[in-house]
Formats: C-alpha cells, sequence, structure tokens
C-alpha cells in the first residue's frame, strides 16, 4: 500500500540572472521605485524614483527618466526630470530637454542650450570636497 523506498531526490540549480557584464543597474520606463537605490555600478533610470541615487560610477536619467530625490556618483547624465540636488566629483552633463530643479556640485559642467536648470551651481573638485566636509560636520553635530 505506501511505498517504503527511499526517492531518489536532484537538485536542480536556478541559472544565475542575465546582466550586461559590467552589472549596472537599470530601472525602465514604466516602472516605480520608492527607496533608495546604491550601487558600485552605473545606474541607469528610464522611469520614477522616489528616492535617492548613489553611485560610485555614472549615474543616467533617460529622457523619459524622472527622479524626486538628490543624486550622488562619480559622472552623471542627465536628460529627464530631477527634483532634488547633484553632486557629482568628475563630470556633470544636462542635455536635451532636461529639467533640473535643485543645487549642482560638480568637478565639471556642461549644460546644453535645449537644457533647463533652476538652482544654485557650485563647481571644482574642492567645492565638491568642501560639501561632503560640511555634511559630516552637520551630523556630527547633530
Amino acid at each position: 500500500m505506501f511505498n517504503n523506498k527511499p526517492k531518489n531526490e536532484t537538485t536542480v540549480e536556478a541559472p544565475a540572472p542575465k546582466t550586461n557584464g559590467n552589472g549596472a543597474t537599470l530601472i525602465g520606463a514604466g516602472t516605480v521605485v520608492k527607496g533608495d537605490i546604491t550601487s558600485d555600478h552605473d545606474i541607469r533610470i528610464d522611469g520614477k524614483v522616489d528616492g535617492n541615487l548613489y553611485g560610485s560610477s555614472k549615474v543616467i536619467i533617460g529622457g523619459n527618466g524622472v527622479v524626486e530625490g538628490n543624486i550622488t556618483g562619480k559622472q552623471a547624465d542627465i536628460l529627464g526630470k530631477i527634483s532634488g540636488n547633484i553632486k557629482v566629483s568628475d563630470l556633470l552633463k544636462l542635455g536635451g530637454s532636461c529639467i533640473v530643479n535643485g543645487n549642482v556640485y560638480a568637478g565639471k559642467l556642461h549644460i546644453e542650450p535645449t537644457a533647463t536648470f533652476n538652482g544654485e551651481c557650485h563647481m571644482g573638485a574642492n567645492i565638491v570636497e568642501m560639501k561632503e566636509q560640511n555634511e559630516t560636520q552637520v551630523a556630527a553635530a547633530k
């Protein structure tokens, strides 16, 4: 009635997710993320992010991308809409029909004539470093 023979069990591991080889993070069009995103690789946003982006490499906001939060990275290409501050240690490019409402802290800045920027601009490598030091001092004082 009941079979007492041991069963042969086979374990199959799921394959690793496919990546584009460099580990870049992509938030596609039609996707909404609520919360902060941190990545050691490039980040590309074509959807919407309600939160801060922290990339140790390049941050790209596509033409349909929307970020409601701050962006921090080594480099950034902005083509979409940003409501928040941007801090990059190297080159910041504002292009296409982008709209940036917030302050910019960048080592270098390139703005195309079709871009819209509303905020303060602070440039030079020492400006980015000074902002980091000031944030650390303010946090320590609390």
